[in-house]
């Protein structure tokens, strides 16, 4: 059985709604999955006037938080972050470089990797985010397993590199049909190189 860790950073709760469902995707092809949060950074009084950001911050506080530990643990890693100027937040960025312990030692190596990202707009730098931490990736020696064009629904979505989702100027966009079609098949892809890697 694959081990299937699922670790991001959400601000407004796009980017949890996202892990749910790639989470969801992997128990259903047989994978183990374990769900860990990055952990906010700032103090919840710089962020009280955005409701969607206190409404995710209080669901999600007391829930297990993301540890190098949950990535050694893995088998593969799907990673989320939402975009910020291009790159990751700042959460997940503080998150990646505590890790240089465990990259030094070869553990985050031979893992399966993707990613999803979201951000406001449809042209808000999600490619360039996704594709900045792939560098990363590599620098550990990991298997990056894109979804590409695998499948025709990769036409709708239209990120061949991950997943990405459009929040809209207020954070009022869903996850749309397409959107969740494309975790689906991203949290399947994964988890079916990892299987044919262990096997």
């Amino acid at each position: 059985m694959t081990k299937l860790a699922i670790v991001y950073y959400s601000a407004t709760g796009h980017g949890t709604a996202m892990a749910q469902r790639a989470a969801a995707a992997g128990r259903a092809v047989g994978a183990e999955v374990r769900v860990r949060h990055i952990a906010e950074t700032r103090d919840p009084e710089t962020f009280a006037a955005n409701p969607a950001w206190s409404a995710n911050y209080a669901a999600t506080k007391d829930l297990p938080a993301a540890r190098g530990e949950d990535l050694v643990w893995a088998d593969a890693v799907v990673f989320g972050s939402p975009t910020r100027f291009g790159s990751t937040a700042a959460p997940f960025q503080t998150f990646m470089d505590s890790l240089g312990g465990l990259w030094a030692q070869g553990k985050l190596a031979d893992k399966v990797y993707a990613a999803f990202t979201s951000s406001q707009t449809a042209h808000g730098g999600q490619e360039a985010t996704l594709l900045g931490l792939y560098v990363s990736l590599m620098h550990w020696g990991g298997i990056i397993v894109a979804p590409g064009y695998t499948d025709p629904l990769k036409f709708a979505d239209g990120n061949p590199y991950g997943v990405g989702h459009i929040t809209g100027a207020q954070n009022q966009n869903e996850l749309a049909p397409e959107t969740l079609a494309a975790l689906d098949h991203l949290t399947t892809r994964v988890v079916g190189v990892a299987d044919r890697l262990s096997g």
